[in-house]
């Protein structure tokens, strides 16, 4: 949406300070989710299997990590639960910490740069502005359908 505002002229900001705090804000959440794992890890380890909670899960967790784990930070930011808790995840299990924000740099700069460049495609063309909320909508349902239709197979598989 920034970037619809900032090529339509109604926020007076330029589009590369846009791009480069958007950056630094997503690093910055990675960085967090990361430690907050990183701090809560141990407490998963030794904490008891429960109905919501099974210590094969980290282990699984674990070892998609260290085989997927540059995909997983660097392509999940794209994806709205991956880019939540990915990083808290990678914490947990005590990924190696530079490589974590390498490759959420790379991540969170994919990420950031291709919704703002879209949405300054899109409000520097007047006649798609009115079809805005189509716009969105079509977005949020092709990040999102993917992993809801996953999610039900998973389910309906157990």
């Amino acid at each position: 949406m920034a970037g619809v505002l900032i090529a339509s002229g109604q926020f007076a900001h330029s589009f590369f300070a846009l791009c480069s705090l958007g950056v630094l804000a997503s690093l910055l959440g990675n960085v967090t989710g990361y430690l907050i794992g990183y701090k809560a890890g141990p407490l998963l380890y030794r904490r008891p299997d429960s109905r919501f909670f099974k210590k094969q899960h980290l282990t699984g967790a674990e070892n998609f990590y260290h085989k997927y784990g540059s995909l997983a930070l660097s392509i999940g930011v794209f994806f709205p639960l991956i880019r939540t808790f990915g990083p808290i995840v990678a914490g947990v299990i005590r990924l190696k910490f530079s490589r974590v924000v390498l490759f959420a740099l790379i991540g969170s700069a994919g990420w950031i740069l291709s919704f703002a460049t879209a949405g300054y495609l899109v409000g520097s063309m007047p006649f798609l502005r009115p079809y805005l909320h189509y716009v969105v909508m079509v977005i949020i349902l092709v990040v999102s359908v993917p992993i809801a239709i996953k999610i039900i197979r998973e389910m309906q598989r157990k």
